[in-house]
């Protein structure tokens, strides 16, 4: 069953019954996105507090590990992808980023180029009719990325000169670019101000062999934050990797307008979007959304029965 339809109709319910007004759909997403957004975040205050719990010996082990419960959910918001530079050695962070855990330097790219033929469409099997993939040396396990989409993924199978199977999804006209899933470098994060003393001396700078990124400013380009990477040899598309932990992704409840009726879920609309926390954040989606709604209605009762629901909650959650 649909988180965000159960949510909603608790929602509702509790509005309902308390004659607190309607919660449109529109009004309802908005609250949803930033409901999951504060419980998103607040997952990594919960990891540190309880971190330092079981420091002292305050949390428990195997069914009681909070921890190891925490970081899955964390977990399951990793992803990674090639990042793509707008020039040299400036790249462009993916846009859904929220922080980073590592970014990896493969330096040796053995083919790239375009998809000139998917069949059927949208396919795992990607057709390059002027690559040389056989004799190229690519071979399953070696590292793909999708450049148009960042995508990052492996290669399964070597089917002939021109066409191999990846474990991405490929659509004609996307870019490619091919690594050696060996000898690869994690690149080290240095703060701007230590950037500046390691270059300066031959034998402190940044190498291929030991290569280093700051985290720059926000640009005008689609993706927004930026890093540089040293030395500035290190430039080419597909070579640069970002494993990082995303956003969640705003929940998008979708219906049907049925004719003098109210609206209708629809859950096979292209853009319906569940919640992305676990179905155990159910009781605090629906409290911070009563939150909210009572904000914008400007009853200051629903909002109060949302928080104090949220209070009782977290009491029993030992936070």
């Amino acid at each position: 069953m649909s988180l965000i339809n159960t949510v909603r109709a608790t929602v509702l319910s509790i509005a309902n019954k308390n004659n607190f007004g309607y919660i449109t759909p529109n009004d309802f997403n908005l609250y949803a996105k930033q409901a999951q957004l504060d419980l998103f975040e607040d997952y990594f205050y919960q990891y540190n507090s309880w971190n330092v719990k079981q420091n002292v010996r305050q949390s428990g082990t195997g069914y009681a590990d909070i921890v190891k419960g925490l970081e899955e959910v964390v977990d399951s918001f990793s992803s990674t992808k090639a990042l793509l530079n707008s020039s040299l050695n400036l790249f462009d962070l993916p846009e859904d980023y929220y922080l980073i855990n590592k970014i990896n330097y493969y330096p040796t790219l053995v083919d790239s180029g375009l998809v000139d033929s998917v069949t059927p469409p949208a396919s795992t099997t990607l057709t390059d009719t002027t690559a040389t993939f056989s004799s190229s040396g690519v071979k399953a396990g070696d590292v793909i990325s999708n450049l148009t989409t960042g995508e990052f993924g492996y290669v399964q199978q070597v089917i002939s000169q021109t066409a191999l199977v990846g474990t991405q999804i490929w659509d004609l006209g996307n870019e490619y670019a091919i690594v050696k899933n060996s000898a690869m470098r994690e690149i080290e994060r240095v703060s701007q101000n230590k950037i500046f003393y390691l270059n300066a001396s031959h034998l402190t700078q940044p190498s291929t062999l030991y290569p280093a990124y700051v985290l720059g400013g926000a640009t005008g380009s689609l993706y927004g934050n930026t890093i540089t990477v040293y030395p500035d040899s290190i430039n080419t598309v597909g070579t640069v990797i970002s494993q990082y932990i995303r956003y969640p992704k705003d929940p998008n409840w979708t219906y049907v307008q049925l004719p003098g009726g109210e609206p209708s879920f629809e859950e096979t609309a292209a853009d319906y979007q569940d919640f992305e926390l676990p179905k155990s954040d159910e009781t605090n989606l629906i409290n911070k959304i009563l939150q909210y709604a009572g904000v914008s209605i400007r009853d200051a009762s629903i909002a109060q029965f949302g928080k104090a629901e949220e209070t009782e909650a977290n009491k029993q959650e030992g936070q």
